[in-house]
């Protein structure tokens, strides 16, 4: 239920709506905007007297609000959310980019990569310490190693670093090491996992399930959100479908549907949703077409040889020429890169 209030309400009478809420056992989230405030409730609201509260001369209106997530809803939440890491934004004008290598492998190749990414306007260095890999032969990362090389790579270029978290047991490791916690696909819905990070004052990326459908996806959200912490950003990094030509299937209009229900930024991931490099700059195109407020990509100093989704990473030089051809996108729909 939202409780949309009259403008110029003032702070008194709107702390006093919110004790008289308070005292029907729900917990009262208040959206002061510019030109509208909103109290947001949460909890058991079938014994609200909506005429009740209606009949307040400081309310506009009493909405119920149908889906499920409550935090995460626009409803709640009318203006966008952006989540400033170390004076980077991500949700605003400017598209986020994020990029480095699927994982990091030794000390020359992260400095290097992150150097050059950085150089070709890079905003944030991705790169992964714990990987999750399908086979259990594959390389698994260099864990607390590759954690520390991510660390030395932003203190050498400034760039705030992004990595997946695995496991509840890393928290505090990665609550004090890391700028953006990753959630990955196969974790979105690790329910333990997300209520730990729901505990954190730490921006968390999430991205979506292999199948999971957007309500599922805005629902584990709402599971971080409702522990406290709302800096959440989304990633569509493709689904998983009939089709075998890629290695996933890029859920596009998934970008304006979130825009529409939510009020949480969302990146797309190009690399993953279809595991070819070739295709990369076209998504990455599409991707911004459509209003995505960042993107996520694998760049690589040697594909060829790289320890980890060699096929879909691209090259410094690569990625250089690709933000080229997106700044006239992001122009074209008022964006900046």
């Amino acid at each position: 239920m939202i409780v949309i209030l009259k403008p110029k309400t003032s702070e008194e009478e709107i702390k006093r709506l919110t004790d008289e809420l308070q005292v029907e056992g729900v917990e009262v989230n208040p959206v002061i905007g510019k030109d509208i405030i909103i109290l947001g409730l949460v909890g058991d609201t079938s014994k609200i007297d909506k005429d009740r509260i209606e009949a307040n001369k400081n309310v506009e209106k009493v909405m119920h609000v149908q889906e499920p997530f409550k935090k995460a809803n626009r409803m709640f939440h009318p203006e966008k959310t952006i989540v400033d890491i170390n004076g980077q934004k991500i949700g605003g004008k400017k598209i986020a980019l994020i990029a480095g290598p699927c994982s990091v492998e030794s000390r020359d190749q992260i400095l290097e990569v992150a150097n050059s990414v950085k150089k070709c306007g890079a905003n944030f260095l991705r790169g992964g310490a714990f990987k999750p890999r399908t086979s259990p032969y594959s390389f698994q990362g260099l864990k607390y190693d590759g954690l520390d090389l991510l660390k030395e790579a932003r203190e050498e270029t400034g760039l705030p670093i992004v990595t997946e978290i695995m496991s509840p047991y890393d928290i505090e490791v990665f609550e004090r090491d890391v700028d953006i916690i990753q959630v990955g696909a196969r974790n979105m819905q690790n329910f333990d996992l997300l209520k730990e990070l729901g505990r954190l004052n730490k921006p968390i990326l999430l991205k979506r399930g292999l199948s999971s459908t957007i309500e599922e996806w805005l629902m584990s959200a709402e599971y971080i959100m409702a522990g406290g912490n709302e800096n959440v950003i989304l990633c569509e990094r493709g689904i998983r479908t009939f089709e075998t030509y890629t290695r996933n299937t890029l859920d596009l209009s998934a970008i304006p549907a979130v825009k529409k229900l939510s009020h949480l930024p969302v990146v797309v991931d190009p690399s993953h949703s279809a595991g070819k490099a070739w295709m990369v700059e076209d998504l990455s195109k599409a991707a911004v077409a459509i209003g995505a407020d960042g993107l996520i990509i694998e760049v690589h100093n040697n594909p060829a040889k790289a320890l980890c989704d060699g096929q879909q990473s691209i090259k410094p030089s690569e990625y250089e020429e690709l933000l080229n051809k997106l700044r006239p996108i992001a122009e074209a729909v008022g964006r900046e890169i």
